[in-house]
């Protein structure tokens, strides 16, 4: 049985997704993004994951008590004894007070909040250079990840491209909305005593070992 309740911070192109995927490797613990979470949802049907689609559909961010409901429901499918690690939840300060909740009444609080601090300048890098395959969704970068063959996937053979938003425009107002939804769930565990912070510049394998040692001492 695994005590890691772990939520990961940090803005978008930080490495938090990367950094959950390996954690949850090394911890053997479910790692939890909203966007899987809102996919199996939305799968599945009902009323929850019609309500979800509505705005997912409009490129809109899916309201605190729709995700709030969302999570509820993964808690009760999955967690047990397991643990977790998720990332990109909570994202606003009502969403982390009713996390707390609902865990507080499984008698499962979080154990750690890590914040990858990574400066806005090398987030707008990583991000400008980013690629995705259209397949399996494998992530590159043109000078940091390069893949073996120029454009073709090293995993599946998939076609590489740029997402159509990642321009730097779009990129420093997705900062923008973070830095202004984020700061107060980043205090709220500051508060509580749980919040870590890691810096997540330079490569992604030293940010990594900061992590483990956080977890594992």
């Amino acid at each position: 049985m695994s005590h890691h309740r772990i939520v990961l911070l940090g803005a978008p192109g930080s490495g938090k997704g990367t950094a959950a995927e390996a954690l949850s490797e090394l911890l053997g613990v479910p790692h939890v993004s909203t966007g899987q979470m809102f996919r199996e949802t939305v799968r599945k049907g009902g009323l929850i994951g019609s309500s979800a689609k509505q705005f997912i559909d409009i490129g809109q961010l899916v309201p605190d008590e729709i995700t709030i409901e969302i999570v509820r429901l993964w808690l009760d499918e999955h967690v047990g004894g397991r643990g977790f690690i998720f990332d990109g939840f909570p994202r606003t300060l009502p969403q982390a007070q009713a996390f707390d909740r609902l865990l507080a009444g499984r008698g499962t609080p979080i154990t750690m909040a890590i914040l990858l601090d990574v400066t806005d300048e090398e987030i707008v890098e990583r991000i400008l250079g980013r690629l995705s395959c259209e397949t399996c969704g494998a992530l590159y970068h043109v000078t940091r990840m390069r893949p073996q063959r120029e454009g073709v996937c090293d995993k599946c053979g998939g076609k590489l491209v740029r997402r159509a938003d990642d321009t730097e425009a779009t990129i420093r107002e997705r900062m923008r909305v973070y830095q202004e939804q984020t700061l107060g769930v980043v205090e709220h565990y500051e508060k509580r005593g749980v919040l870590k912070r890691v810096d997540g510049s330079g490569l992604k394998d030293k940010a990594f070992s900061a992590i483990i040692e956080l977890v594992q001492p």
